[in-house]
């Protein structure tokens, strides 16, 4: 469960609901697939630091 950042902070950064979803998937999924994490944040969970990418302007979002 994310926590920090909220789905309403990570929304500034997409169009909308789906495109959050898809693109914060994709991005887990490289994470867990072994790409190096653009956040300083210390987190296990592939999802919740392919959120705080985006939520920190790391990973763009093409809608």
């Amino acid at each position: 469960m994310i926590v920090k950042p909220t789905v309403n902070e990570l929304l500034e950064h997409a169009e909308n609901r789906f495109a959050l979803v898809i693109a914060t998937s994709r991005r887990a999924r490289q994470i867990a697939n072994g790409d190096k994490t653009l956040t300083e944040v210390e987190e296990e969970s592939p999802v919740t630091l392919a959120a705080n990418e985006i939520n920190e302007g790391k990973v763009e979002i093409n809608n």
